[in-house]
């Protein structure tokens, strides 16, 4: 027991160290590491995906509180475009966990490693959008937020990835755009982790200690780690070449979601 809580503890940290790092969402790190700890540990393959993502947006609950709060004390926050996003995200998100909850677990690991090739490949060309319109009202806005929180869903991610660009499209700031992105990534991980608890429950291979596709342990561990090395990674962008490494961890994301998708191909 004391080392599974060690290697949750690692996985926090290096969660944390990356999210400050590089600035990159933690349900890209968390999934593919808590897959990899959940074989390890020999967890049922039947919900191993649905653990490893209800788990990971289940973390993110925690890690995005401080991050939109201290976006907001510099006043980052367009509280307006979260009012609008918010019943959009929790449609989506709700019809996410839905799908996900039929899904099986190859199913889901395909869809992952689709995506994170895909996110990979963006992080690498690093192309912004160039501002060509004004934020839509709340119809659009409402039908954004449910295809960002079915997407989010069905990754165990923040949804950051696809509302900053959205949001530079829409001629808001970079500073803005990331800051409200990251208030908008609290209600999509709240859904998001509330629909994979209400959808396990009625699960039969779940293992000891997970409330629903929430695996309790992992969690603890990951939430304390990251929390301390998030900071730690912030004070190392400014002194490391970030483009760089963001590049080589774009390259690692590819070989992870490459294995994935051999593993669900074999």
């Amino acid at each position: 027991m004391i080392l599974l809580i060690m290697t949750y503890l690692i996985v926090g940290a290096i969660v944390g160290l990356l999210a400050g790092l590089l600035g990159v969402g933690g349900g890209l790190v968390i999934v593919p590491m808590l897959v990899f700890c959940f074989t390890w540990q020999n967890l049922p393959q039947e919900s191993l995906m649905h653990l490893a993502i209800g788990t990971s947006a289940a973390s993110i609950v925690f890690t995005s509180v401080s991050s939109f709060w201290a976006h907001h004390k510099h006043g980052a926050v367009d509280w307006a475009i979260v009012r609008r996003i918010v019943l959009g995200i929790l449609a989506g998100a709700m019809l996410g966990t839905f799908l996900a909850s039929r899904m099986t677990t190859f199913a889901l690991k395909g869809f992952f490693a689709v995506f994170i090739c895909f996110v990979a490949l963006q992080m690498l060309l690093d192309r912004k959008p160039p501002p060509a319109r004004q934020i839509p009202g709340w119809w659009g806005m409402s039908t954004f937020g449910a295809g960002v929180g079915l997407i989010s869903s069905l990754a165990g991610i923040g949804g950051g990835i696809m509302s900053v660009p959205f949001l530079l499209w829409c001629n808001q700031p970079l500073h803005q755009a990331i800051g409200t992105s990251a208030a908008i990534g609290f209600p999509i991980a709240v859904f998001t982790s509330l629909g994979y608890i209400l959808h396990g429950l009625s699960a039969d291979a779940l293992p000891a200690y997970a409330i629903g596709y929430v695996y309790v342990p992992a969690l603890a561990c990951i939430v304390s780690a990251s929390v301390l090395t998030a900071p730690l990674g912030a004070g190392l962008a400014h002194r490391l070449p970030v483009r760089r490494l963001k590049q080589a961890f774009a390259v690692l994301l590819i070989v992870v979601g490459v294995r994935l998708l051999m593993n669900v191909l074999q």
